[in-house]
């Protein structure tokens, strides 16, 4: 538990929170308007809607990233200011510097908390091995294949351009280390079955602009979980059709207004 963190306090709470981009013409794009989400400590919650929606604009929000024009951050019962150095991001796409091994792209995230290296390469050792790449902590990401990179990636992202086999692996090396020591995590996908998979919670947006959270369901599955095989279980159809009867109509909306954006600029 880091410094902050209380068993009681909330993790991340958006209240209101407002996101807007100024567009080259002088307009103000509004991205996610009066957001409210709350994710408690130890809580996992799946962030699922349309493209464009603004699900990484709230993932940015809370990372300290993107500072809302209106509405309040808290991290832990304390408002944001800057950066939330209690955060570890995940990226969508590769993320390790080259030029360092497998082991030192893991280490780097505590050496820059102040770790001391020698503390840093023996966690960063650990979590190789939960990730099934404990021997090959020397070698360079070139040296690594695709699915071994994105394991080191988990060790220190998302799953976006793997395939469906190897997403469900990665889900659940994503929950044993979730559930080793339960930090709260904000997940972002497009996958409504992934999100009801892997969380405690998914919460769906409205299409942009101005998107807005419109839905917030509990899972009720039991863990520990299989991220594939819980799919099969009745509880897990029966919330995703309830689920998908709201999400529908917002990622029909989401394609058409990409659509008309396309034939716009044609």
């Amino acid at each position: 538990m880091q410094a902050g963190e209380t068993a009681g306090s909330t993790a991340v709470a958006l209240e209101d929170a407002t996101v807007g981009f100024r567009l080259a013409d002088g307009r103000v794009y509004t991205a996610v308007e009066t957001a409210r989400l709350r994710v408690e400590h130890g809580e996992f919650v799946a962030i699922v809607g349309p493209t464009g929606c603004g699900k990484s604009t709230l993932l940015n929000v809370a990372a300290g990233l993107l500072k809302p024009v209106s509405g309040t951050v808290r991290i832990f019962d304390a408002p944001l200011a800057g950066l939330n150095r209690q955060a570890g991001y995940l990226f969508q796409a590769d993320a390790l510097f080259p030029w360092k091994t497998a082991i030192d792209n893991v280490a780097i995230g505590l050496e820059i908390l102040g770790a001391p290296r020698g503390q840093a390469l023996e966690r960063a050792q650990g979590w190789l091995a939960s990730v099934g790449l404990g021997a090959f902590g020397n070698r360079y990401p070139h040296m690594l294949s695709g699915g071994q990179r994105k394991r080191v990636g988990l060790a220190d992202e998302p799953f976006g351009p793997l395939d469906a086999q190897t997403r469900q692996i990665m889900g659940n090396l994503l929950l044993e280390l979730w559930n080793a020591d339960r930090k709260a995590v904000l997940f972002v996908t497009h996958d409504l079955e992934e999100a009801i998979a892997l969380a405690d919670r998914v919460v769906i947006m409205s299409a942009g602009p101005s998107a807005r959270i419109i839905g917030d369901w509990r899972v009720p599955l039991a863990r520990p979980r299989d991220s594939s095989e819980i799919r099969m279980e009745k509880d897990f159809h029966a919330l995703h059709r309830e689920i998908w009867s709201v999400l529908k109509d917002e990622v029909m909306k989401g394609y058409a207004q990409s659509s008309q954006a396309a034939e716009g600029s044609g």
